[in-house]
């Protein structure tokens, strides 16, 4: 791995995507900035943020927060081109622009490609966006480039192969992703390892989903004594090898306490510890209605090029935890829909666990109607 990323102090990032808001929805400044004060305090630098993120207000409360509040040395700001702000070029600079401004800094440590999919990854390409960052990373304006990625690994693969400027890549990582056959976040560590990129760990505990397990599974966790839930899911994520950095959307000053106590000591799962992670991801399983291995047998026979494995771990994750809609439109983009079966049934005929796929494929375009 390379050693370019020395100033970022400890494992634990700070996203600001999830800070202390009021009834409002504005965000609870002097609450916010509490919580930096702990987390600087106690060694850790590096914040996470984006143009969008909590309605276009978690830069500008970064800037009131941390950046007017300490050296710019003293942290690790990393942004995001995000593919909402630029339709040209020149968009692209103009954005950056405003993202200094709002942030209140002169330059970025780490500036990211935001949610980079195949689809995606073309308008990037095709209106200059890397060729900027390298602009400005040559003028000083951006120390280090990056991408964060939300796709398939033979996506990630490719891009990796095309871009080799591309310092590190932020993962959807978590021990429910592992073996997902939507999310592949195994498959997605090892392309980043394979082509020696450090990982940057987005999504650790599911959104809060590893927080609020079932009861079943929050026994197996407390019998094997490895801490909260929370702590079970940030442990497993840091625990790899190459993985330099696991964020956390800190929302109030509990989690910042909890999350920089785990970090000061971090211990990877014990064995025990990860049988136990492996029976909870067993009792959520069981509680998805589609069994789906993800063999993708349907896929290739499929004449409407549907990406039915891809849209399965869509809907159990909508009938799980309600959501599911970023990837069902990341795997529906170029590729067939749920409303373009045909009904021919190959895809049944060479399903080895003989799932009625074209009912799952009529609800699963029920499921995520209107987005």
């Amino acid at each position: 791995m390379k050693n370019c990323f020395e100033e970022i102090k400890g494992g634990l990032g700070f996203g600001a995507m999830r800070p202390p808001r009021d009834k409002n929805g504005e965000v609870i400044l002097g609450e916010f900035a509490d919580m930096i004060d702990k987390y600087m305090s106690s060694g850790f630098n590096y914040f996470d943020t984006a143009r969008g993120y909590v309605g276009g207000r978690s830069e500008d409360s970064l800037k009131k927060c941390l950046t007017s509040r300490y050296p710019r040395e003293s942290f690790v700001l990393c942004d995001k081109l995000s593919s909402e702000f630029f339709k040209s070029e020149a968009d692209i600079y103009e954005t950056f622009e405003k993202q200094l401004a709002s942030c209140g800094v002169e330059y970025f440590d780490f500036y990211l490609m935001h949610a980079l999919s195949s689809r995606s990854y073309k308008k990037y390409s095709e209106l200059g966006a890397f060729e900027a960052a390298k602009k400005l990373k040559a003028q000083g304006m951006i120390r280090h480039i990056g991408i964060s990625f939300h796709d398939t690994d033979d996506v990630l693969d490719m891009i990796l192969s095309e871009r080799p400027e591309i310092e590190a890549v932020q993962i959807q990582l978590n021990y429910l992703d592992m073996d997902d056959p939507g999310i592949r976040s195994r498959a997605n560590y090892e392309m980043c390892t394979k082509h020696g990129k450090p990982a940057f760990v987005m999504e650790p505990i599911k959104g809060g989903r590893l927080v609020n397990l079932p009861d079943e599974a929050k026994a197996v966790l407390s019998e094997s004594g490895g801490g909260t839930p929370a702590a079970y899911a940030l442990r497993c994520a840091a625990g790899f090898d190459g993985v330099r950095l696991v964020l956390s959307g800190m929302s109030n000053m509990a989690q910042v306490e909890e999350n920089i106590a785990l970090f000061g000591d971090l211990k990877p799962l014990s064995e025990r510890e990860l049988e136990a992670v492996k029976k909870v991801c067993e009792i959520l399983k069981n509680e998805q209605t589609v069994q789906c291995t993800g063999c993708e047998y349907c896929t290739r026979v499929c004449p409407k090029d549907i990406a039915i494995p891809l849209l399965i771990s869509c809907l159990n994750s909508r009938i799980r935890y309600g959501e599911g809609g970023f990837y069902y439109e990341v795997y529906t983009s170029g590729r067939g829909r749920p409303e373009d079966c045909v009904k021919c049934g190959r895809c049944e005929a060479a399903c080895p666990q003989d799932l009625e796929i074209r009912k799952i494929l009529e609800r699963t375009a029920k499921a995520f109607s209107g987005g």
